[in-house]
This record gives C-alpha cells, sequence and structure tokens, in this order.
C-alpha cells in the first residue's frame, strides 16, 4: 500500500498542478473561436417585458435600445412557414387552443392584448402589434442583426427550412443554433454545420463534470456559446418545479455548482461566450457581469441598456 501511495500522490499532484495551470491559460492547448459578434445585450423573445412577445414591435424595441442579440423560438405552420413563436400550443398566448402545426400562416390569431411576463410574474406586457411573424421576414427586417434561433422538438422540416433561410440571407456566422436536446442540436448542425452551436442540457452537464474532475483544460469544446440560467432566478422569479422545497434545493445546488468565475473566465479565454437568462433585475445584471458573463438575456432591453451605459459591466472582483 505504502508503494502505491509513493507512486499515486505525486502523480496526482501533477495532474491536479498541470489542471489548474491550463485551465487559467487555455490558449497553450486551444486556438480560442472567433465570434463574429458579441452578445452584451440579449432580447428575450424579442424583449417580452416590454412589448408583446415575439412581434415585429418587441424586435424594433429592442434593436432601437442597441441589443446585441434577439432570441427567438420558432415552430412549423401547416402551410410549412417558420413562425416565430415560443409555444406550440396557442392556448397562453392567443387563447385559441390549437397548436401551430394544424394551421396555415394566414390562420394563426391574435396574441392576447396582455400577455404575463413569464420571468416577472405578475407583470404584464402590451402593444399596438398583436401578430405573430415570419422568421423570413425578421431576416429582412433586421439582415445583420445577431439571432439566437431556438428549436424545441425534432421536427426535421422545420430545421431543415431554418437553415435553408439562415443560407439564403447568408447569415450563417450571426443566426446561433440553440436547443435544450442534443438530439434535436444533433440534426441542426448537420442542416446547416456553419451556424453556430450553444450547449444543450447534457452538454452543458458534460462542461461541468469535465470541469470539476480537472480534465476541462484537455477536452476540444466545438460550441461558441453557453446560454444558461442564472441560479439566483430561481425561486425568485423562476419555478421549475411545483414544490416550493424542490425550487430551493435546486437554487442553492446550481448555485454552487455553475457560478464559478474560473470555469467562464477559463470558457470566455477559449472563445466561448457565456450569456445568463433570463434576468430582468439590475441586481442580477451586477451578478452576471461580475461573474465574468459576455452578456445577458433580458425581457427589458431597455432596463439593460439603461444599466450598461450608467455602469458599464463592472469588473471581475478578485
Amino acid at each position: 500500500m505504502s508503494s502505491l501511495l509513493y507512486y499515486t500522490l505525486p502523480a496526482l499532484s501533477s495532474y491536479v498542478m498541470l489542471s489548474i495551470f491550463f485551465l487559467r491559460r487555455p490558449r497553450l492547448l486551444h486556438t480560442p473561436w472567433v465570434s463574429a459578434f458579441c452578445p452584451r445585450l440579449g432580447a428575450h423573445r424579442g424583449g417580452s417585458g416590454e412589448r408583446l412577445e415575439n412581434t415585429m414591435e418587441a424586435m424594433e424595441n429592442a434593436v432601437a435600445q442597441r441589443a446585441d442579440l434577439l432570441e427567438l423560438d420558432c415552430q412549423l405552420t401547416r402551410d410549412g412557414v417558420v413562425v416565430v413563436s415560443h409555444d406550440k400550443d396557442l392556448s397562453r398566448q392567443s387563447g385559441v387552443n390549437r397548436d401551430v402545426g394544424s394551421l396555415d400562416f394566414e390562420e394563426l390569431p391574435l396574441y392576447k392584448e396582455e400577455l404575463e411576463v413569464y420571468f416577472s410574474p405578475g407583470h404584464f406586457a402590451h402593444g399596438s402589434d398583436r401578430h405573430m411573424v415570419r422568421l423570413e421576414d425578421v431576416f429582412r427586417r433586421f439582415p445583420r442583426m445577431p439571432i439566437s434561433v431556438e428549436v424545441k422538438e425534432q421536427n426535421e422540416e422545420l430545421i431543415r427550412k431554418i437553415a435553408g433561410l439562415v443560407r439564403h440571407y447568408e447569415r450563417d456566422e450571426i443566426t446561433i443554433w440553440a436547443s435544450e436536446k442534443s438530439s434535436v442540436m444533433k440534426k441542426c448542425k448537420a442542416a446547416n454545420p456553419e451556424m453556430p452551436t450553444a450547449f444543450t442540457i447534457s452538454r452543458g452537464f458534460w462542461v461541468l463534470l469535465l470541469y470539476y474532475l480537472g480534465l476541462l483544460p484537455f477536452i476540444s469544446i466545438p460550441e461558441r456559446f453557453l446560454i444558461s440560467f442564472l441560479p439566483t432566478i430561481i425561486n425568485r422569479t423562476y419555478f421549475p418545479f411545483s414544490c416550493s422545497g424542490l425550487n430551493q434545493l435546486a437554487a442553492v445546488v446550481s448555485k454552487w455548482l455553475i457560478m464559478r468565475k474560473s470555469l467562464i473566465q477559463h470558457l470566455e479565454q477559449r472563445g466561448v461566450q457565456v450569456v445568463f437568462w433570463c434576468l430582468n433585475e439590475e441586481s442580477d445584471f451586477e451578478v452576471a457581469f461580475r461573474l465574468g458573463a459576455t452578456g445577458v438575456i433580458t425581457d427589458y432591453p431597455t432596463a439593460l441598456r439603461r444599466y450598461l451605459d450608467n455602469h458599464g459591466p463592472p469588473a471581475p472582483a478578485s
């Protein structure tokens, strides 16, 4: 046993020292990704706290606040039109108990006159524009605006059409593939491998595991964006579980796991831009930027713009 420890302890110590060394200096092993844009201010669902979500009016408002990124979700209509819609079922948005895919584009109902802001419970957005929009119209209206397009389900026709629109409008470098599911992301990358990708949930957990095992500095990372929730909003504005006790536990555990400056700084040095969502309060903006995040996705682009103009990104605490 003593001879085993004699060899094991020095080897383990050397491994730990090398891991820490390259965690802090990843460019000695990896060439960092070079991004075409820096998403400091991202507008969630186009800025759903200030105008009705995913409408052209909301996006116009976000662009007026000098947003760097629009975050959108897409669905496919019965007649094959890619529309910007968070929900597949239109009940919450429009009060119509139909799926987007069961209607032609011209049959889609108007949004309700007011919609609750999901990440600001008890607050409601209004707007004069209540129309659902085609993704193609968004690309035409904002030809150089970076956009994150989230695909929620394995709809190969939807994925293929999004990929085709991105190619047609020459937006490969400024349109992000996003999905929670790795199976969906695999199809997205196959449809248009030139588009940058964000981490899926399982890939995010994989990176955390590698980080805590000390292996992350030695592993290649194909993703260019980590779009992660900020753990401090759990149990305050974001309730993934119906049980408050589980929300409290999720907040504590995820905060301990994710909010590691050394991890975020390592990813940033490798060109992986870290963006936290969905933050609607100045105190949360402060937390995200002090951690070293590239940017924030918010329902309130005016509030985030005011914060950035007044404070700028705070210097990371030592």
